[in-house]
């Protein structure tokens, strides 16, 4: 496969608006942007999953305003592109957690989709006002999931930018809606688009219903850690800090119209990435064997074998690649869970308790 040789960096764009950026995901690349000096503007609608102490460390920063906004109210969103005088949209807002979807599909339709399609129009409206030279740099980025692609055998083969779609789960077949959307805009009204497709992510400020913080936080209580299947499938892991710098890239450098695969090259099981954060815990705290605490569960409806991302396309044209190995990342992320109870114990008080989804 022939990609591009890194091309030199570009003047980069200095104002961006970032949806869901009181998420996980959302909120690394807020902090990112801010640190670096960009105008970020944050919209959140602060559901479940949004917390506003993920930004406390750049709340009050004059290059950082937060607004607490819906990304399916067109015409607000419009308002605040033209006002903020925006270059580039990092499209991040979205429901994500695949046991959710299957519990209230319509959620991730009303959210991902239509919520997608509304932005875009948003989006368009502000880059048609532009001047000619602001339209040409200007960049809505959509950020999607290697999900969209399915699985694949637990043995052989990676995803690439040039592989079908084929969605398992009602959050994947939004995801995948949604990117065919945000290409339809490129095609039909010329709308200049980026998309990013990303392995599983992990790190610090992860909502404890996915699979390594829930791991984390039942093992430090004493719970038991609940495995689906027998824990055989397959995720690529990223650390959440190493996919901000690489959506950065895709915003500021990424050609128009163009797909890109960040993944981390670290594949592990399940089990092994329980097994991991078991014997982490073990040196770090003591006081038991947390591998004992492991329970095998029902698997869930449709749950894909096996995610892998080849990410060449990416190293080869921005010259990115991630800084942590999944060692090292990992044991940043159980640090950053022992050492920040002030930010989880809420959650596992109120919004979520730790409860199994996606029971049918």
């Amino acid at each position: 496969m022939t990609f591009l040789q890194p091309i030199a960096p570009a003047p980069k764009m200095r104002r961006v608006l970032v949806t869901g950026g009181a998420g996980f995901i959302g909120s690394a690349v807020c902090r990112l942007l801010v640190a670096k000096r960009y105008r970020v503007v944050c919209v959140d609608k602060l559901t479940y999953a949004g917390n506003m102490a993920s930004l406390g460390s750049i709340m009050g920063r004059p290059n950082f305003r937060f607004v607490g906004a819906d990304i399916g109210d067109a015409a607000q969103l419009h308002r605040l592109m033209r006002d903020e005088r925006i270059e580039g949209v990092m499209h991040l807002a979205a429901e994500t957690h695949v046991d959710r979807s299957i519990d209230s599909p319509a959620a991730f339709v009303e959210t991902n989709v239509l919520g997608t399609v509304r932005l875009l129009d948003a989006a368009l409206e502000h880059w048609r006002g532009l001047s000619e030279a602001k339209r040409a740099g200007f960049r809505f980025h959509h950020i999607s999931t290697d999900e969209v692609f399915g699985d694949l055998p637990f043995d052989s083969g990676v995803f690439t930018e040039a592989t079908p779609y084929a969605p398992s789960s009602p959050y994947s077949a939004s995801k995948a809606a949604s990117d065919h959307f945000v290409r339809a805009w490129h095609e039909t009204y010329g709308l200049p688009v980026v998309l990013s497709n990303c392995s599983n992510n992990y790190g610090p400020h992860h909502f404890p219903e996915k699979l390594i913080p829930l791991v984390i936080l039942n093992a430090l209580e004493g719970r038991e850690l609940p495995i689906y299947g027998k824990g055989a499938n397959v995720r690529d892991w990223l650390y959440v800090d190493d996919h901000a710098e690489a959506l950065e890239q895709v915003l500021t450098r990424g050609r128009a119209g163009e797909t890109y695969l960040i993944g981390g090259r670290q594949e592990r099981t399940n089990l092994q990435v329980v097994e991991a954060i078991c014997d982490l815990l073990d040196a770090k705290v003591g006081g038991r064997q947390h591998r004992d605490l492991i329970r095998f569960v029902a698997d869930r409806p449709g749950h894909d074998r096996r995610y892998a991302i080849d990410p060449s396309k990416i190293e080869a044209e921005l010259g990115w690649t991630p800084r942590e190995s999944f060692e090292t990342g990992l044991a940043k992320t159980v640090d950053w869970y022992l050492a920040n109870r002030d930010w989880w114990e809420p959650i596992r008080a109120g919004t979520y308790q730790g409860e199994r989804l996606g029971v049918l």
